[in-house]
């Protein structure tokens, strides 16, 4: 509804116009509204449409297709998804990626829970000693890597030295990440020590939102340490370590940069993963077709477990 301009004269005053005020309907206020917040989104969302979301979809469609980067695409049907149950490395990277993610994400969860515990005491150096576990999540990789090689070197690494001086046959050394037995062993130490710093962190915010008045009840009921962290603590922590089982979860199916940079999936396939066996289909072999395939099986697995895991919670609070 507008009101058109008019002339407002009174008797020997000069005329003086009248501004015209546009009244505007509920539902053009809500259009209006919208059209600025999808402004605001829209950057963001377009960045996501064409790096993120377009490449899933091709990738979706490239599964059932035959692909070498080069040549012309051809329809494959099902004949990726029949291959992946010949392939021997598919099926020992499937367990290898299972094999990590139920060994790393209990250890790291635990091990980030008892560095948030400890660090949130009133002790001497306390913002030292959080600097310096979270300092290997934020460290170049590249260069952790190195020195994690050097550190576990079977020959000459101080690991197998302190086991040597502690009385250990050379002979039963373990052999690392260069022995195929102690390889998956090494790459798991690895991934727990440089997220667990991260994951403290997390921790440690939880912890300080717990209401301390708590505790105090726990106190004049008599509880000791041990209880109040079993009945005060881990319960008040619920929706933390949720969230943090869920991030670790997809964290360590999709593990990758610490094998390409410790182990290339060696000794064997002893520690092949299923996205560096992606890697080496689709920049090694070029066979996108295939590699796009394991990828989708990668995806409904990390789905899967994603969704079991949000039906566990509802349980819980149920």
């Amino acid at each position: 509804m507008s009101i058109s301009n008019s002339v407002i004269a009174t008797d020997g005053a000069p005329a003086v116009p009248r501004r015209k005020v546009t009244v505007l309907s509920k539902r053009q206020r809500k259009i209006r509204n919208a059209l600025v917040a999808y402004s605001f989104i829209a950057p963001n969302f377009l960045g996501f449409a064409v790096f993120t979301l377009g490449p899933i979809l091709f990738a979706f469609a490239l599964a059932f297709m035959h692909w070498d980067g080069s040549n012309a695409i051809t329809f494959a049907g099902l004949d990726n998804f029949w291959r992946l149950f010949e392939d021997k490395a598919f099926t020992a990277a499937f367990w290898n990626t299972i094999i990590y993610t139920v060994a790393s994400v209990p250890a790291t969860l635990l091990c980030a829970l008892g560095l948030a515990v400890l660090l949130n005491q009133k002790i001497a150096g306390r913002n030292f000693f959080r600097t310096a576990m979270f300092f290997p999540y934020v460290a170049s990789l590249v260069a952790v890597a190195v020195v994690w090689n050097m550190i576990f070197n079977p020959e000459m690494g101080p690991v197998n030295m302190i086991l040597y001086t502690l009385g250990l046959d050379p002979k039963n050394m373990p052999g690392w990440a260069a022995d195929r037995h102690w390889a998956m062993v090494t790459v798991i130490l690895f991934g727990i020590w440089k997220n667990m710093g991260y994951y403290m962190v997390i921790y440690l915010a939880g912890l300080q939102g717990i209401n301390a008045e708590l505790y105090e009840a726990a106190d004049l009921d008599g509880a000791n340490s041990w209880q109040k962290f079993i009945h005060v603590t881990v319960p008040q922590l619920g929706p933390t370590t949720f969230f943090v089982t869920v991030m670790l979860t997809i964290q360590s199916f999709k593990v990758f940069d610490q094998i390409y940079m410790i182990t290339q999936g060696g000794p064997g396939t002893s520690t092949l993963v299923l996205v560096y066996h992606i890697y080496n289909e689709a920049f090694i072999s070029w066979d996108l077709g295939y590699s796009s395939m394991i990828s989708l099986v990668l995806f409904f697995l990390v789905l899967a477990v994603t969704v079991f895991q949000f039906r566990r919670q509802r349980e819980d609070e149920a």
